[in-house]
Formats: structure tokens, C-alpha cells, sequence
């Protein structure tokens, strides 16, 4: 078992999952092909030979809202859109998509791709088995099912069976699966199911062995799994108080408290076990150890990677809640207990991370004792198996596996096929076993089982691939950045790649809340491949690709070194003939749609494409919904006179300049998304296309019955590519056909 230090809400903006493996199949699981059948875009460099008027964009109102922040007016004209459920509002959205999908719907290549990426799709993908009593545990999809379906079996040669089918939940298959905690016996499941994508989730009970639900039900859950008691008699779990019906999708999430939920009993007689109504930002998750002896509880506040560590003995109904580590001065990370002696991963004193071991008897710092002291890498992972630690660090992004002792002795490394993922690595501390997967951006997600006895690894599930890999490469590269601080940068193309300037590039960034950005599979990025594309990943600050010191390089006040750093990678595709800006889209998801947003908006002749996804569009207003607040200890916030400064000069929103020709630009966004508000897209869109001086479509997709990302079916994953592929290829003039609008630039 392993606690989160990183907050629930930090995994704030981060589209890649935060739940640990293997609780959920990531979306875009491990797909293969045969060499492309889909036509490859052409190899000249011109742009479309002809470029019809610029679109006629849908009216957008523009009232008198003037913001005053320390003595400087800011104007708010499309305030109005952050209510996306007013008449008004529902109407600019219909007209929008309908403005969209129109455009989308004409682009010759469009209909090849969906055909292709769906063709892709379709393969069967493995999550990371792992083992409760004597019962397996994995997720399934056979290829394009909406959503993964969770497996059980009571061996590993024993023919599985079906537990929890989410696809049966909802007829278009937009209820997702959202976290489970499986009892230490493997008899009951605790399982959290969200709607259309969004945070709110319910939990509910399963007896694993009737498939059979429980009458138990947990409501207005959100940022936060279960945990069971060692008996099974009950789990601990958070929630917010119930919200107003107006303010569920918008309003702010404020005063967490962690319960305890006996089974059987309605959550109307829920314990509460522990609330701060004096600290209305603090959440609180809460874990049981393995020896089932100790509740131990991380509190988090917001996105800061920083937290406490309270606990409470289990075996003395009268014990109080005890403050282990409470002063806010690093991340800790529960790894595992030996009785009173607990583990830790922190970046105390230590800004790349290691780990300690902390007797609660004598918990003051004096007396703790270093067991792994911080590396050249980074540590991103600790866990306790077969009595010794496994270790997951990372050498300039990408994964390293090591075995330490208990007392902190190494004990080898476990070899990895080549310059990619790994994780995984779960299991009780006395398990010989335990499973891990390994993922690069040119090899789909292999399932490995690792013998800890015999040191020896197997693979256990291998995607059957339909394309060879060897016809790809992935290189990373090292290019200097505005202030001489040197960026790594993954390129991943078909070999044999001409550096002529020519060729379509995607240039991916995210830079922010600590996460950093490793090598992966994704079908979606395997078709651009196909079609002779580069795709690019720069590992910004703000990431936590070097630790501490690199993700606070990248926030607050130096925010605008994540800009800086995407704008070099940029700069050096260019100068090294990887493509030239007609070629050049850029694209993020979150965080990743605010580095688009400023990106574009600070240069903007840099760029052939932006396609700006979910993004924090308005960076004076974000912390006033939902979750936003806890954003601040990244962004800061603009009732801070210094650090209004910062956000203002760099907020896409206000930086928008009437009279510029923008690139062609693709806003994606979802109707249900209660993590950043669709108010940030819509807003920043309405300017855009006011402000936009050339023929080049400003346009916004937006999706209905999602939310952030978390949880979307199979389906609209591919349509929502395939749109945002045909949209970039068209207005670079690949991929036959000519532009339905556009420029040429």
C-alpha cells in the first residue's frame, strides 16, 4: 500500500491519471498496425494553393465588466460565458459547434483518419494485474469498448471473469469507473462511478464473489479513494458537503472531511474522523496500512507539493489523531511500516528525493535515519515487496529501476527494454511477485510479471501489434533555452526521416504541478507518425522531470520559463530543419492549454497551428471555481499585487491583441468539465475570434456529456483526434484536399 503525498488536487490539471495502477487502464491504452493504410501526407511545403474568406463567427456579446486589481482596469466582456448553462450561453455553444463540426465535417482526410485511428484502436489491452487474498485483479478492454472492464481470477492460469463492466452502466458509455479498493481477503470492492466526466463520483460496494452490489452508497465523493479496514468491516474515504444544485459543476470546493463508512449502515451515520474547520483548503486522504494496525492520513493543500502526515492507532478505539509531520516543509510519501518504523520518500533536504525511515516512538527529526540518500536521478517511486524496496527513479525522463534492502543496501537493477516507461511494481511487503508494465512512444504498454525470488522477468500480456516498431525511432535531445538552461526534448518519426524543413510537426508541452512528462504509447500519436509526422515532447520546467528545484523554476513568478522553454523547442525544430512554422502545430492539454495559449499569444508568427485543449485560459479568475484555488501554489494569484503582475503579463485571455493574424487554431473543451471550468475556453475563444486579423480559423470543439479527460469512452477519444489531426494536416496542406479557410502564412 502507498499514500499519496502528491495531493489529489494537484493531480489538479494533469491529464495522465493520478490514480495509482492499477485502479484504472489508461485511455489511451497500447494499440499497434500494420504499415499505414491510410494515405500519407504530401511532401511538399507549400501551404493551400487557395484560401477561401475567413469564417463568419457566431455573435458574442460584449458587456461593461471592468475588474479593478491594485489600481489596474482589466475589462471582462465575455463574463457572461462562464455560466455554460444560460439560455444565452447554450445558444453561442450550439452555434459554435454547429460552426465546428460543419467546418471539421468538410475536411477530405477526415473520414481516412477516423477510419484508421479506429482501425488501430481496436487491439486488446491489459492494466497491470495485482492480487488481493487469493484473487487477481486486472482491467480488459478487447479494443473499442467504450470503457476498460475490470477481470478477476483466482490464479493467473484460472480463466478470468467478468467483476464490473462500466459499459453496462450507461447506454453511451460516458460512466467511468473512478478508483476501487479491493479488501485485504478479496471479498469486497469498494468502486467509484463518475458521470460525464466529472470529479463528483459515488462509491459503492461489490461482493466480489456474486458480482453482486451492495445496498451502500457514498455520495458528493470527490478527490478521494477508500480504504478498507482489516477486517472488511468498513473503509475510510472524503467528501465535501453537499452542494447547492447551481454550484455543483462551478463552485468552489472548499472544507474536505475524511469518514470512516461501516457496512451496512447508511452514510447518514457515517464517523467523521477528521475535519479542520479552521483550514477550509486542507483535504485529507486517508490510508491503512498493510498490518492493517495504523490509519494513516495525508493532508493535502491544493497543488502544493507539500504536505502533512497525521495518523491514528486502529487498535485502541480511543486513540486520538496524532500530527507525525506537521510543518508543511516537504512532500512525504508513505511507502510502508515494520510496526512502529514507517518509510517515507521525501524532498526533505533532498530536492530529487529519497527515503527515511521514522520510528513513531521517537518521531523527532534527530532521529531519523536515511536509507536511500538522493541520487543524480530523480525519485519517482517506492515500494515495499518481498522485503526489499523497488525503486523507480528517472535519468532525464525516463525510467530506471532499482532494488534496495530494507536497511538500505543496493541490490541490483531491473534491466528495461530501452529509453521508456515503467510502472507498477504493487504488492504486499511479504508478496514474491509482483507486475509492472513498460511503455515507450514507439512500443505499446507491455505487461510484465517479476519473479523476486529468481530476480527474472516475464512477460505476462504483450499487445498483439498490428505495426512494426522497428520502422519508428524515438531520439531525445538536449537544446538550450532564453536563460542558457539546458531542456530535454523526446522526438519519436519514422526512420529515415529527411531534415528538409518539410516535414508536420507536433510539438506536446505541459510544464506544471510537479508531473513529469515520460514516455508513452498512444494510437493517436502513432497515426500522426503514419502520416510522416514528428511528434515532439519538451520536458519544461515546472515538471517534475529533475525535482524540486525544476518544478519551482516553472511557477509563480517564473511562470514564464515554461513559456520560454516550449518557445526554444520550437525555435530549435525549426532551426534544425525537423519543420518550419507552416508545419509546426503545437498542442496541450490542462496546464498543457495554458502553455498553447501563451505560446500563441506571445508569438503568435511562431506557430502553424495551436490546438489549445481544456485549458486555464484566464489567469486572474481561475482559483474563483471548483478546484481552482489550489492551483495557486503553481500560478499564485492575482490578489497578490506582485504576482497579478506576473499572471496578467502572461494570461492568454488578456494577452490577445485585436488586429494580429493568429494561426489556425482548434479550442477543445467539454460541456461537463468541473476541474477548469469550459468558461476559460469559451471566454478565450469569443476574443480570439474578435481579435483574429487574418483568414485563419479560430474555432472551438466542444464536447458534450465529458468532462477533463478522466474517464471519456473509446469513442469520443477517437473522434476528438481525429478532428484535432485533420484540422492540423489540413492547415498545413497535407493530406489531399485544400483548406476550407485559412492563410497563407
Amino acid at each position: 500500500m502507498k499514500l499519496r503525498a502528491f495531493s489529489a488536487a494537484a493531480c489538479a490539471l494533469w491529464l495522465t491519471h493520478c490514480s495509482h495502477a492499477p485502479t484504472q487502464l489508461e485511455a489511451q491504452a497500447p494499440s499497434a498496425s500494420q504499415p499505414s493504410s491510410a494515405p500519407a501526407a504530401s511532401s511538399t511545403a507549400s501551404a493551400p494553393s487557395q484560401a477561401s474568406s475567413r469564417p463568419s463567427y457566431p455573435a458574442a456579446r460584449k458587456d461593461d465588466v471592468v475588474d479593478d486589481y491594485h489600481g489596474t482596469q482589466v475589462a471582462d466582456p465575455y463574463r457572461w460565458l462562464e455560466n455554460p448553462d444560460s439560455p444565452e450561453s447554450r445558444q453561442w455553444i450550439e452555434a459554435q459547434n454547429q460552426l465546428a463540426f460543419g467546418y471539421l465535417e468538410k475536411i477530405p482526410l477526415r473520414a481516412q483518419l477516423k477510419q484508421r485511428m479506429t482501425e488501430l484502436w481496436d487491439y486488446e489491452k491489459y492494466s497491470v494485474p495485482w492480487r488481493e487474498g487469493s484473487r487477481y485483479f486486472f482491467f480488459r478492454n478487447n479494443g473499442l469498448q467504450a470503457q476498460a472492464v475490470l477481470h478477476t481470477a483466482d490464479s493467473l492460469a484460472a480463466e478470468p471473469r467478468v467483476l464490473l463492466d462500466p459499459n453496462t452502466l450507461s447506454a453511451d458509455g460516458t460512466v467511468a469507473l473512478s478508483g476501487l479498493d479491493i479488501t485485504d481477503d478479496g471479498n469486497l470492492m469498494a468502486y467509484g462511478v463518475a458521470n460525464a466526466g466529472s470529479d463528483w463520483k459515488e462509491i459503492r460496494v461489490r461482493d466480489v464473489r456474486t458480482g453482486k452490489d451492495l445496498p451502500d452508497i457514498i455520495k458528493w465523493v470527490k478527490f478521494s479513494g477508500s480504504s478498507w479496514t482489516k477486517d472488511g468491516k468498513g473503509f475510510f474515504y472524503s467528501r465535501y458537503d453537499e452542494p447547492k444544485a447551481a454550484e455543483a459543476m462551478s463552485g468552489a470546493n472548499y472544507y474536505q472531511k475524511l469518514y470512516f463508512h461501516k457496512l451496512g449502515t447508511p452514510q447518514a451515520e457515517d464517523v467523521l474522523v477528521y475535519e479542520r474547520k479552521d483550514q477550509k483548503e486542507w483535504g485529507f486522504g486517508g490510508s491503512v496500512s498493510d498490518d492493517g494496525r495504523y490509519l494513516l492520513i495525508n493532508v493535502w493543500r491544493g497543488s502544493e507539493p507539500k504536505n502533512l502526515i497525521l495518523y491514528k492507532d486502529l487498535k485502541d478505539p480511543k486513540a486520538q489523531v496524532v500530527e507525525l509531520l506537521k510543518d508543511w516543509d516537504a512532500e512525504y510519501d508513505y511507502v510502508g511500516n515494520d510496526g512502529t518504523l514507517f518509510w517515507f520518500k521525501t524532498d526533505l533536504e533532498a530536492p530529487r528525493g529519497r527515503v527515511v525511515a521514522i520510528d513513531l516512538r521517537k518521531p523527532e527529526r534527530k532521529n531519523w535515519k536515511e536509507l536511500i540518500p538522493q541520487g543524480e536521478e530523480t525519485l519517482s517511486g517506492v515500494n515495499v515487496v518481498n522485503n526489499q524496496f523497488i525503486v523507480s527513479v528517472m535519468k532525464d525522463a525516463h525510467s530506471q529501476v532499482r532494488m534496495y534492502s530494507l536497511d538500505g543496501k543496493a541490490k541490483g537493477e531491473l534491466a528495461l527494454p530501452g529509453l521508456g516507461t515503467s510502472f507498477g511494481f504493487g504488492g504486499k511487503r511479504q508478496d514474491t511477485e509482483t507486475f509492472y508494465a513498460y511503455s515507450s512512444y514507439t512500443t505499446p504498454t507491455t505487461i510484465y510479471r517479476y519473479d523476486l525470488k529468481a530476480g527474472q522477468s516475464q512477460v505476462f500480456k504483450a499487445p498483439k501489434v498490428k505495426f512494426d516498431p522497428s520502422q519508428y525511432e524515438t531520439t531525445q535531445v538536449f537544446y538550450t533555452s532564453k536563460d542558457g538552461t539546458r531542456v530535454p526534448m523526446f522526438l519519436s518519426h519514422k526512420k529515415g526521416l529527411k531534415l528538409d524543413g518539410t516535414n508536420p510537426t507536433l510539438l506536446y508541452g505541459y510544464g506544471g504541478f510537479n508531473a513529469a512528462m515520460t514516455p508513452g504509447f498512444s494510437v493517436a500519436n502513432l497515426v500522426w507518425m503514419e502520416q510522416g509526422g514528428v511528434f515532439a515532447v519538451a520536458n519544461l520546467r515546472g515538471g517534475g522531470e529533475y525535482g524540486r528545484e525544476w518544478h519551482l523554476a516553472g511557477t509563480k513568478l517564473k511562470k514564464q520559463n515554461v513559456f520560454d522553454d516550449f518557445i526554444a523547442a520550437a525555435e530549435w525544430l525549426i532551426a534544425n530543419k525537423y519543420t518550419s512554422t507552416p508545419r509546426l502545430a503545437i498542442t496541450g492539454r490542462s496546464n498543457g492549454g495554458l502553455l498553447v495559449g501563451a505560446a500563441v499569444t506571445q508569438r503568435p508568427e511562431l506557430f502553424g497551428v495551436a490546438l489549445p485543449g481544456v485549458g486555464v485560459m484566464d489567469m486572474l479568475r481561475f482559483h474563483k471555481f471548483t478546484i481552482g484555488w489550489g492551483w495557486t501554489s503553481d500560478y499564485g494569484s492575482a490578489e497578490n499585487p506582485e504576482e497579478f503582475k506576473a499572471l496578467y503579463a502572461y494570461s492568454p485571455l488578456h494577452n490577445l491583441k485585436p488586429g494580429t493574424r493568429y494561426p489556425p487554431m482548434l479550442v477543445h473543451t467539454a460541456d461537463h468539465d468541473d476541474r477548469v471550468v469550459p468558461g476559460h475556453s469559451f471566454k478565450f475563444t469569443a476574443a480570439a475570434q474578435a481579435a483574429q486579423a487574418g483568414e485563419a480559423p479560430v474555432l472551438i470543439r466542444i464536447e458534450t456529456k465529458a468532462g477533463h479527460g478522466a474517464g471519456k469512452p473509446t469513442g469520443k477519444i477517437i473522434e476528438e483526434y481525429t478532428d484535432l489531426w485533420a484540422f492540423t494536416l489540413q492547415q498545413m496542406g497535407l493530406g489531399g484536399g485544400q483548406a476550407v479557410a485559412g492563410e497563407t502564412r
